[in-house]
């Protein structure tokens, strides 16, 4: 059959492992699809640089717009990340009746309403499972296979970075600044990993799952986010003293009243019983509670170039098949409309740490605090001496607003020296 056209933009990490599975497996891609793929052109910002894959120089172009435009292209496949050009070239070939794979997160956690009103326009497919978790099919069981159940909560480990850096300072007792160091010399940090360990990578993901989970619109800008730099070797062995691991969670999950979501990003400490505890190096996982079908849980490699470019030929596979039957995938599900309460309404547990004065009475006045707040204290115990005396308490399950305007009390009392950490506890629904 007539081959189908493929407009890569990008050749980096991704797409240069795009390329050789293209062409590795080019016998068993055309038999899965019913017809041939074939490389029309890679949108490079540089022509003479040194790549990873073995592209033809003739197909190379920096005029991504010209590439996209083009009239004998059926599909186009970005991996070149960001919000512009990305955008534009995305859009302007949705439009013109293309159908796209794309691993842009950030874009579609900001305007994926528009991308979606482009492929309605132009009549194409839009797919992004490389977007979220790597090489880990999640995506596509959110949009396809449970779209016939009532999806409850969704949570997990969606940075592969920041649990790296937390695992070895779980592991090894390393400090934040020397485990993103080793980090950053395996590759699993950048140079800059602001977008990582401050969560907004993160929170991107969570505006995609939770879009698709409870089919309703979901930008990044509704994510509560908090990233992981505030913590400390100290923090992470108190968890560990506990029985607890800290984790940077992804957290999308239902009001109780159904009538809203809660969308969050910020580390905190689950037990060690918990299956997302035992989620070491850069991998991720993430659960999936729904009505019908219970827990369910998917675990992989959430980054790099082969694990993500496996999951890019997966959707091109899907819309090349789409392609040829004249047929669309799922177009955007915002029926719900459930609007995103602040994340004062939700309810969490905090596992809190103050240094204090060592005097009779400290404890009382500091549980007066938390009952004045409507707040009641699961656990406390003493630690220390002197200038060294702390008290570490882990509150029940409380309005996040409560719970913040007992630590602004508490800093508040001449017997409280500092508020030393602070710390989310989840995984533990029985308190």
């Amino acid at each position: 059959m007539k081959p189908l056209k493929v407009a890569l933009l990008g050749c980096g990490v991704v797409g240069s492992q795009v390329v050789r599975l293209m062409r590795e497996q080019s016998g068993d891609l055309a038999a899965r699809i019913g017809a041939p793929l074939e490389l029309a052109g890679v949108a490079v910002r540089r022509l003479g640089r040194k790549r990873d894959a073995d592209v033809e120089q003739g197909l190379l172009t920096t005029d991504a717009e010209a590439l996209v435009s083009r009239d004998d292209v059926d599909i186009v496949v970005e991996v070149i990340g960001g919000i512009e050009p990305a955008r534009s070239l995305i859009t302007t070939a949705l439009r013109g009746g293309k159908s796209v794979v794309t691993a842009n997160k950030a874009l579609l956690a900001e305007d994926g309403s528009a991308l979606y009103a482009a492929a309605r326009q132009g009549g194409g497919d839009l797919y992004f499972e490389a977007s979220v978790a790597g090489a880990i099919p999640l995506l596509r069981p959110l949009r396809e296979s449970l779209s016939g159940d009532h999806v409850h909560r969704v949570l997990g480990i969606v940075n592969g970075t920041t649990n790296y850096i937390l695992d070895k300072m779980d592991s090894t007792g390393a400090s934040f600044t020397d485990a993103l160091e080793e980090a950053q010399a395996l590759g699993y940090a950048e140079a800059d990993p602001t977008a990582d360990v401050e969560g907004f990578d993160a929170a991107a993901k969570a505006a995609i799952l939770a879009g698709l989970a409870f089919h309703s619109r979901v930008t990044a800008a509704d994510v509560h986010r908090e990233g992981i730099t505030e913590i400390s070797a100290a923090d992470v062995a108190s968890a560990k003293a506990m029985g607890y691991v800290i984790k940077l969670l992804a957290i999308c999950a239902r009001a109780d009243d159904g009538r809203t979501v809660g969308v969050r990003v910020h580390p905190a400490m689950i037990p060690r019983s918990h299956p997302l505890a035992g989620v070491r190096d850069a991998y991720n996982a993430v659960f999936v509670e729904a009505r019908s079908a219970g827990e369910l849980m998917f675990y992989g490699k959430g980054a790099g170039g082969a694990p993500t470019a496996s999951a890019v030929l997966g959707d091109l596979v899907a819309v090349a098949r789409n392609r040829l039957a004249g047929a669309h995938g799922p177009d955007e599900s915002t029926y719900a409309d459930l609007a995103v309460h602040p994340m004062g309404d939700t309810v969490t547990r905090y596992h809190i740490a103050l240094d204090v004065a060592d005097k009779p009475g400290v404890l009382a006045r500091v549980a007066d605090i938390f009952a004045k707040h409507d707040v009641s204290i699961q656990t406390v115990r003493q630690e220390g001496h002197g200038d060294d005396a702390q008290l570490v308490l882990v509150s029940h399950r409380a309005a996040d607003a409560a719970l913040s305007a007992t630590l602004g009390s508490l800093r508040e009392l001449d017997i409280v020296r500092a508020v030393a950490s602070v710390m989310r506890v989840e995984g533990d629904e029985s308190s």
